[in-house]
C-alpha cells in the first residue's frame, strides 16, 4: 500500500493510460459479456498484461486495473463462490504488478509505474448504461454491502491507489467516501458528469466536491467516462471546491455510446486529445489519461506533448 504523503509528494503532471475495454477489443477480444473485461480474468488474463504493457510503452506512469467490473455481486451472479470471486477480485492487481516486472526485468523502463486498482460504480455491476444516469433506487445501506468488502479486499492488495471511477450520483459518492475514510491505501473519486457543472445524476459537482474535501484519505477529485468538451469547467470548479485534492481528468473520447447495442458512434485523433490535455494540464489537472475509446496512441501523443513532464521515480 502506498503512503499518501508519498502520493503527495511526486512530480506531476503524471499520465495515466487510456480505456481498457478499446485496447482488448483491437486485440480481437469478445466483450459482449455480463462481466465485460472481467470475463477475461479468468478465460484469458495474458491479454489484460499484454493491454497493460500497450500503455506502459506509451509513456503511462500509472495504469489502472482490470476490476472496474470485478464486483462480489457480479461474479456470485456468474455461479462463483466465495474464494474464488475473493481471488477474482485481486487477480487485476497482480496481473498489472506482472506487465510492471515484465519491462522492469528487461530494463525497459527507468521508474516504477503506479497501480490504481479500478473500482467501478453499482452501474457497472448493472452493465445497463446506469452509470450515466446514477438512478439506482438503492438505499445507502444497499450500496454499501455492494462496495465495502470489494473496497477491503483491494485496500490489502498492494495496489498503490483505488481509483474510485465513473461515479454518476452524489448518494453514492457519498457511501463510498465514508468507506474510503477507514482505507489505508490513498484514493481518487472519479466523476460521471453530464455537462461542465452536474455529475449524472444532476448533483452539482462543487456539492460533491465539498463533501469529498475533508476526507483525508482520499487525494484526488477528478472525472471520467466525460465528453472532453465539459473538462474545462470541471476543472475549475474541482479546484475551487477541492482545493487540497489532486484533479484527476481521464475523459471519454467524445464519442457516444448505445448501452443497448454495445456501439459507438464518433471519431477522435489521438493528436487532437493530446493538444487538449495539455490545455487541461495548465488548466489545473494533475494526473491526466483517457476512458473509453482513448488508446496507447493517444496517451503515446501526451507523453509526447508534455516536454515538462520529467518521468522521475515515483515510488
Amino acid at each position: 500500500m502506498s503512503d499518501l504523503s508519498l502520493l503527495e509528494q511526486l512530480s506531476y503532471p503524471m499520465v495515466l493510460d487510456g480505456g481498457l475495454s478499446n485496447v482488448l477489443e483491437s486485440r480481437g477480444c469478445d466483450l459482449n459479456h455480463k462481466l465485460w473485461t472481467a470475463e477475461l480474468l479468468i478465460s484469458n488474463p495474458e491479454v489484460i498484461v499484454q493491454a497493460h504493457l500497450d500503455y506502459l510503452k506509451a509513456g503511462a506512469h500509472c495504469i489502472t486495473t482490470s476490476g472496474y467490473q470485478a464486483s462480489i455481486q457480479g461474479l456470485s451472479d456468474q455461479g462463483y463462490g466465495q474464494k474464488q470471486i475473493e481471488e477474482l477480485i485481486l487477480k487485476p492487481v497482480t496481473l498489472a504488478k506482472e506487465a510492471i516486472d515484465r519491462l522492469t526485468s528487461a530494463n525497459q523502463i527507468a521508474c516504477k509505474p503506479l497501480i490504481a486498482a479500478s473500482i467501478g460504480p453499482y452501474g457497472a455491476y448493472l452493465g445497463d448504461g446506469s452509470e450515466y444516469q446514477g438512478n439506482y433506487g438503492l438505499s445507502d445501506a444497499e450500496l454499501r454491502h455492494f462496495h465495502q468488502r470489494r473496497i477491503e479486499l483491494l485496500d490489502a492488495s498492494g495496489a498503490d491507489v483505488l481509483a474510485i471511477e465513473t461515479i454518476p450520483s452524489f448518494q453514492e459518492a457519498k457511501v463510498l467516501a465514508e468507506i474510503l475514510s477507514n482505507c489505508q491505501t490513498p484514493s481518487w473519486v472519479s466523476f460521471s458528469c453530464r455537462d461542465d457543472s452536474h455529475l449524472n445524476d444532476g448533483t452539482p459537482i462543487t456539492k460533491a466536491c465539498e463533501f469529498i474535501e475533508p476526507v483525508a484519505s482520499i487525494f484526488g477529485v477528478g472525472v471520467n467516462c466525460t465528453a472532453p468538451n465539459h473538462v474545462s469547467g470541471l476543472i475549475a470548479k474541482i479546484k475551487g471546491h477541492a482545493p487540497s485534492k489532486k484533479v484527476v481528468i481521464y475523459p471519454n473520447s467524445g464519442e457516444v455510446f448505445n448501452p443497448a447495442d454495445k456501439t459507438w458512434k464518433g471519431l477522435s485523433v489521438p493528436e487532437d486529445y493530446a493538444l487538449q490535455a495539455v490545455k487541461w494540464v495548465n488548466e489545473g489537472a494533475d494526473i491526466i489519461g483517457g476512458c473509453c475509446r482513448i488508446g496507447p496512441k493517444h496517451i503515446q501523443e501526451i507523453t509526447n506533448n508534455l516536454p515538462h513532464f520529467s518521468g522521475k521515480a515515483r515510488i
